[in-house]
């Protein structure tokens, strides 16, 4: 059997397993989900969340912020300020953090809700009947007691009254990174039980036009119960999702950021991903919080407004003992090889200072760990090339007889020790350390606006140059879809070097589609990272060496 073929008839039967999923798997568990939500909606009697917030949506950033009295807050990471009005987390700015690489403007995460891109987060309490009891809500302006700026080890209180005997409080902390502590306390001044529910709410004005690419998720997450949910901006405008848990968080992730509430811990509670005034992930606790008169109760919450930094968010998923935390970052299927191999290519980081060196060794080390297996490989392959003439003679002796030549071809082979597919070997073991690798530079914030060496700034992003201005000696940039650059083409072309190494199909329509291929991917990888295309074209040229190597010591001995 040709090499080719066995290749071929890989990837069309994952293309099968793939169109078999999408077409009539995932209409099953969507429906399955519908029907799991629809009977949580049916059997939950906690009250809603507060929805009701109508944002502007014209205002600027800064007028928004200049026109609201706020509390500011710092720490090493993040800065931004805290709104009276509604005691909204609605301003942060990630310290570290630059928007591109040409500028030093830091990114900015969270804003204030009159803005169009308008992302907040809030906490408050929800009752059965809101006629009973007066609460504060999106409008409430809170008053500030004792200290007036949010640090590390220097909280924050608030405080309002609803002049109908009850007192609500809003203690705010803020560690050295990213995470809010808050405790609400409610203080019963009345002759007259009360029941409440804590909640907490983010809220995104618009959807922020997210890549849909299979191998990223952004939009809603949480795990509930053990259970990872990830729901899409779409999915959440077509129907709401609610979950019933005891034990769990959710939130909404970006490519390199996100944001999760955490409930308290052993209290049961209903979440939603919801679209109305905006999309909303919230959590509201199951059962009330009782208030006996004049007395008091608390309830805590934590927010993390983070950066995905590997070593940050796994850190919070040990010290805050949040379930699966570690999860935010998309490690995706392969998530048990991703990760260590990310730790791995960290580590050289640290050591060489540059993560393009970084994946040059781990290259390298790719292949001397299966070195021996891609000599057999090799071996098997240079046979087959060398038996070319051979097997020539053979199609044209039993071009009739279509059982004699399979004979034959079997003979030969059994004669020379040859094995047809073992080819394929050095192609399956590099497929998972490409999507790894991929993964990890699409993924994996510490990557960001890494630079290698020369035009390479930043690792994450295409290669900036094109062969249709000459790289850059030509001053025209042409449009974005003839940007090839130097690293793709260095590609294709060892790619075409690798390929003439190996057997040529005897097919000579197949022997001119394979001729095209390393066109095809030259084109095809040309906007992926840059650092993807960099262990590619190294891996490349340390399987020609190897090749090159074993075919000029092999020899066979025909008839």
């Amino acid at each position: 059997m040709d090499l080719r073929n066995v290749i071929f008839a890989i990837a069309l039967s994952f293309a099968v397993l793939f169109g078999w999923s999408v077409i009539f798997e995932t209409p099953q568990i969507e429906q399955e989900k519908k029907i799991q939500n629809t009977e949580n909606n049916q059997n939950s009697p906690t009250p809603s969340v507060n929805l009701d917030l109508a944002s502007v949506k014209s205002v600027s950033r800064e007028d928004a912020i200049k026109s609201s009295q706020r509390v500011k807050f710092e720490n090493e990471n993040v800065e931004g300020s805290i709104a009276l009005k509604g005691g909204l987390i609605d301003d942060i700015t990630f310290k570290k953090y630059n928007e591109t690489i040409k500028n030093d403007k830091k990114v900015t995460y969270l804003n204030p809700s009159e803005t169009e891109d308008g992302y907040y987060i809030e906490t408050g309490w929800a009752a059965s009947n809101l006629k009973k009891t007066k609460l504060p809500n999106t409008e409430t302006i809170w008053a500030v007691k004792g200290n007036n700026k949010l640090s590390v080890n220097n909280p924050i209180e608030l405080e309002w009254d609803n002049k109908s005997g009850l007192l609500f409080r809003k203690k705010i902390e803020l560690d050295d990174k990213f995470l809010f502590r808050i405790t609400q306390e409610i203080k019963n001044k009345s002759n007259e039980k009360i029941e409440l529910y804590p909640y907490a709410q983010i809220t995104r004005n618009k959807n922020p036009d997210v890549t849909d690419f299979y191998i990223l998720h952004e939009g809603f997450i949480g795990v509930f119960d053990e259970e990872l949910k990830e729901e899409g901006y779409g999915d959440i405008e077509d129907r709401k999702k609610e979950f019933i848990a005891k034990d769990g968080w959710l939130g909404i992730t970006d490519k390199y950021w996100m944001t999760a509430l955490v409930p308290e811990k052993n209290q049961p509670f209903k979440g939603e991903f919801l679209f109305k005034n905006g999309f909303k992930a919230n959590y509201i606790q199951n059962e009330p919080l009782i208030i006996q008169p004049l007395s008091s109760e608390k309830s805590r919450t934590r927010i993390f407004v983070a950066a995905k930094e590997v070593k940050i968010i796994d850190g919070y998923a040990n010290s805050e003992n949040i379930n699966k935390f570690d999860l935010t970052i998309d490690w995706g299927w392969f998530y048990f090889f991703t990760k260590p191999l990310f730790f791995i290519m960290n580590y050289l980081f640290e050591l060489t200072k540059n993560f393009g060196i970084a994946i040059v060794l781990v290259t390298a080390a790719v292949r001397i760990l299966f070195f021996p297996l891609a000599n057999y490989s090799f071996r098997s392959m240079a046979k087959m090339k060398i038996l070319q003439p051979e097997l020539l003679r053979l199609k044209e002796l039993h071009k009739d007889d279509k059982v004699k030549l399979q004979q034959e071809m079997m003979a030969l082979y059994k004669r020379e020790k040859v094995n047809p597919l073992s080819g394929c070997l050095p192609i399956l073991i590099q497929i998972p350390f490409f999507f790894a690798i991929y993964k990890m530079l699409f993924i994996s914030l510490e990557m960001r606006h890494q630079p290698f060496f020369g035009w390479i700034k930043d690792l994450s992003a295409q290669d900036p140059t094109s062969i249709f201005n000459f790289f850059g000696l030509i001053p025209w940039d042409p449009p974005s879809f003839l940007i090839i650059g130097a690293w793709p083409i260095m590609m294709g072309a060892t790619m075409y070097l690798q390929q003439k190494l190996n057997p040529t199909p005897p097919d000579p329509i197949q022997a001119k589609i394979f001729m095209f291929f390393p066109l095809f991917l030259t084109i095809i990888l040309a906007p992926f990272p840059s650092g993807l295309v960099v262990y590619w074209t190294i891996n490349n040229i340390l399987t020609i060496a190897q090749q090159w190597v074993i075919y000029r010591s092999t020899s066979v001995k025909t008839k």
